[in-house]
């Protein structure tokens, strides 16, 4: 078996890498993580430089992983800049550092990619022991593969991985006969009275307002609508003081290439675009993830970012909902408390230790603030199964 490193996705064929993909998670497709390099959102100055490794036999693709050296920590959304400190109070170098994730996008899905059969496993444990020996071939300070799936779990865990976890909220419907929603008003009807009532009025704010919602597919964009999403999408970063990396570029490569699996929620006052919702899909799950508005209305962001997107996921019969990460407000419109998980390879003993003590404070801390989340369920009946 080969190993090799790429400092470019555009490298390693398309069709080989997303054969290797075990679901239609649309953020780890080669249209996905390509574009955000060569659209000029992905870049050494950002502190993201691409290493991604690929194992091949006999010059055939069988497992890969999208790996980043990382200058810094931003764009990650697994905070590990008290372990950054640690490491300079000390007078080392925590940077750079190996990272295996999507960039800029909290999204739960695979990160060590094989080809199916039965050597899946072994060729999970065949990534995980290159990238830890790439660490330490290069004297890195650590190796990080963040978000990860239960299959992947395993072979980490399985590898002496330092387990790290932590919650995002989920709307899921639930399962089995005659507890599945059909419609909104079913999704409200599981509700207690005071959040069922809540969220009535919050719509009822947004309509008063003469602001209208429409849902696009990416392909049913035009040039204007595209330059829109994205003024929107820069307004609200630069409004929060946080630094914007998508291109226009990259959004309309994504509405190109990846034309059924983009959502854009499109709210209008008398024809103008004045707030949009881009969003992202699988056969099964809804991913939130950008938002923008030029415009103050009570209830509005709450209507582009979650309503609308339940209501597609109930019309379209998807099962999940994932809106973006943290947002303790979210509980309060249905969705609940999920299970998210890291590992850690960390090359220097001491420090591996001291991050191993900390990560067993921190999950019992996590632990009891689920229990907290969990007395404010909204629902009164028929709820999701809890997360473990």
């Amino acid at each position: 078996m080969q190993t090799r490193f790429h400092s470019r996705l555009d490298d390693i064929d398309a069709a080989a890498w997303n054969a290797l993909l075990p679901d239609d998670n649309p953020f780890l497709r080669h249209e996905f993580l390509a574009g955000l390099e060569t659209s000029g959102s992905l870049r050494a100055d950002y502190g993201w430089r691409a290493h991604h490794l690929g194992l091949y036999e006999s010059g055939e693709l069988v497992a890969v992983a999208p790996l980043y050296l990382k200058g810094n920590s931003h764009g990650e959304f697994v905070f590990d800049w008290s372990w950054a400190g640690a490491y300079e109070r000390a007078g080392l170098d925590y940077y750079p550092k190996l990272l295996g994730a999507v960039p800029y996008s909290p999204v739960t899905g695979a990160r060590l990619l094989a080809k199916p059969g039965t050597g899946t496993s072994t060729l999970r444990t065949a990534l995980t022991t290159a990238i830890s020996s790439e660490v330490e071939r290069h004297g890195l300070s650590s190796a990080h593969v963040n978000f990860v799936s239960a299959d992947d779990a395993q072979a980490l865990a399985q590898a002496g991985w330092l387990a790290r976890f932590d919650w995002q909220f989920h709307w899921k419907n639930p399962s089995g006969d005659g507890k599945r929603w059909k419609t909104f008003d079913d999704f409200l009807a599981a509700l207690n009275h005071k959040k069922r009532k809540n969220i009535r009025a919050e719509r009822t704010q947004v309509t008063r307002a003469d602001i209208v919602c429409e849902l696009r597919h990416g392909h049913e964009l035009d040039a204007h609508e595209w330059r829109r999403i994205h003024a929107l999408y820069l307004n609200t970063f630069e409004e929060r003081g946080n630094h914007p990396a998508l291109t226009e570029e990259f959004l309309r490569h994504l509405g190109t290439t990846m034309p059924r699996q983009i959502i854009a929620v499109l709210c209008k006052r008398a024809d103008q675009i004045v707030a949009m919702a881009l969003m992202l899909r699988s056969s099964d799950t809804l991913y939130g993830r950008y938002w923008g508005s030029t415009i103050n209305v009570p209830g509005l962001h709450f209507e582009a970012c979650y309503y609308q997107g339940i209501e597609y996921c109930l019309r379209e019969g998807l099962t999940t909902f994932e809106p973006g990460a943290q947002g303790e407000h979210k509980i309060a419109r249905g969705f609940l408390p999920t299970m998210t998980r890291s590992y850690h390879y960390i090359r220097d003993a001491r420090f591996r230790a001291a991050v191993r003590d900390a990560l067993a404070r921190e999950a019992d801390a996590l632990h009891d603030y689920y229990a907290k989340l969990m007395t404010h369920s909204p629902y009164a009946r028929n709820a999701p199964d809890p997360a473990p």
